[in-house]
């Protein structure tokens, strides 16, 4: 899937949309990418001597790689008009530091789902290493109109 379809099932957008590719996508698992680069806003801050990606971000990378998985899973909503929304993360790990020109594996897991409440389990990787994993809840519903 390539960044135009990813524009149309997320809302994010620059300098917040964290999902540059969808590599492989089946019912209940996604696999998609990051591309870190120096121009990311954030190392502006974190740090400016020795930049590290913060690891709310990571997590945040996974919950839309997560949400592009949710939208084939929806019960009497069309994607089109749906919204997600991130509800809780548990068991959150960061191992490594992400860096400038890291390229994150991003590999998302479906384990529930209870109407459009979805559970999921998720690992960021670089180079085939664990960086990043946590688990974490999102539910979608139709848009609103605010």
């Amino acid at each position: 899937m390539d960044i135009k379809k990813i524009l149309e099932l997320l809302p994010h957008r620059y300098p917040f949309l964290l999902v540059d590719k969808v590599l492989e996508k089946d019912e209940n698992s996604i696999t998609a990418q990051k591309n870190v680069t120096i121009n990311e806003p954030f190392f502006m801050g974190h740090f400016p001597s020795e930049p590290i990606m913060p690891g709310v971000l990571q997590i945040e990378a996974l919950a839309q790689a997560g949400g592009i998985l949710c939208f084939d899973h929806l019960d009497g909503i069309d994607s089109s008009n749906a919204e997600i929304f991130f509800m809780s993360i548990d068991n959150a790990k960061f191992r490594k530091p992400v860096i400038p020109g890291d390229i994150l594996t991003l590999k998302v897991e479906l384990t529930k789902k209870k109407g459009n409440i979805f559970r999921l389990r998720g690992v960021v990787l670089v180079d085939g290493n664990i960086v990043t994993e946590a688990e974490f809840m999102a539910m979608v519903r139709k848009k609103s109109r605010i």
